[in-house]
């Protein structure tokens, strides 16, 4: 990223949750948590995915795809703030800023467009189920798949370079515990009519655009839904698409409110935790552990497991008996 040559800010400085200094401790040990939790439950999705066969359907592809995106997504953030809150590393220089707000915002936006693949997935399955499977091939969903990544790192491109050629010349803390665009905006001395422009465009585009998209197709969907006679697919069918919207309303809502006003404020730090670490964490949990056919595909997991260990355990106690 090209880095403005008469810039006198050479680095930037996270207050993060300075304000909260009492229970830095307790913050550490949650994030902490969380991002365990995140990085093991979308590592077990992606695992039992790829190993069981007759989880090869195109909705829990896409499952691993987000699951992918959400341990790249946390991981560019959660560890920096980790490192702030235990051993007060609280400084980044100006490049590695830009990068680190350059690929949080590209892997947003593809999150934003990745939520729009997947109700659309649905939206076929549950209005065109005769022609789903001839529909959604293998070569369609792949390209279904790649093309959020394609858009998103190139759409942020342009806000990235803006960003990173505005003049720094005065305060470099960020009320912040990440580089984001809104906050370095606040901190420039040079005009940034242009650049702010440019966010608000891109945040109706890349977040505003696709939520409305994903509202239409759930319209549709329900619309579907609450004609089909029986009780048990209709069940099924609603517990599908109620995951989906949870999911959606949580990252879209908050990053809804952070992006679509005009001026950042102390508060949207915490709503950024939303959709940068808290729902990337219950992502699994809401689309795959409380689904039956995840729980049975699990279980048989288990048992595949833990019965050739019970059966040597019972060999030895007969061994031992003997």
């Amino acid at each position: 990223m090209p880095q403005k040559n008469n810039s006198a800010v050479e680095e930037f400085v996270f207050l993060a949750f300075a304000d909260l200094h009492r229970v830095q401790n307790l913050i550490f040990v949650f994030f902490l948590l969380t991002y365990t939790t995140c990085i093991m439950a979308n590592i077990a999705i992606i695992t039992v995915v790829k190993i069981e066969h007759s989880l090869h359907k195109p909705m829990y592809f896409f499952i691993s795809v987000l699951s992918t995106l959400e341990i790249i997504f946390v991981s560019v953030t959660v560890p920096k703030l980790l490192a702030i809150l235990i051993a007060a590393n609280n400084k980044i220089s100006f490049s590695g800023c830009i990068i680190q707000m350059y690929f949080l915002n590209s892997l947003g936006v593809t999150e934003c467009y990745l939520l729009m693949v997947m109700v659309f997935d649905r939206h076929m399955a549950i209005n065109n189920p005769l022609r789903y499977h001839i529909i959604m091939t293998p070569t369609v969903c792949v390209g279904l798949a790649i093309f959020p990544w394609i858009f998103g790192f190139s759409s942020c491109f342009v806000l990235a370079i803006l960003t990173a050629q505005l003049e720094f010349c005065g305060s470099n803390e960020i009320d912040h515990f990440f580089c984001d665009l809104a906050p370095l905006q606040s901190l420039a001395c040079s005009d940034i009519s242009i650049s702010s422009m440019s966010t608000s465009i891109a945040t109706a585009i890349n977040v505003v655009l696709p939520f409305l998209i994903i509202m239409g197709f759930y319209i549709r969907i329900l619309n579907t839904v609450t004609k089909i006679r029986s009780n048990d697919g209709k069940q099924k069918a609603f517990s599908t698409c109620t995951s989906h919207l949870i999911v959606a309303s949580l990252f879209y809502g908050a990053a809804m409110i952070v992006y679509a006003k005009p001026k950042t404020n102390h508060y949207d730090k915490y709503l950024t935790f939303m959709y940068t670490a808290f729902t990337p964490m219950i992502n699994p949990f809401i689309y795959t552990f409380r689904n039956r056919e995840v729980k049975k595909v699990f279980m048989n997991l288990i048992n595949r497991v833990m019965r050739p260990m019970l059966n040597d355990s019972a060999y030895g106690i007969m061994c031992h008996s003997t």
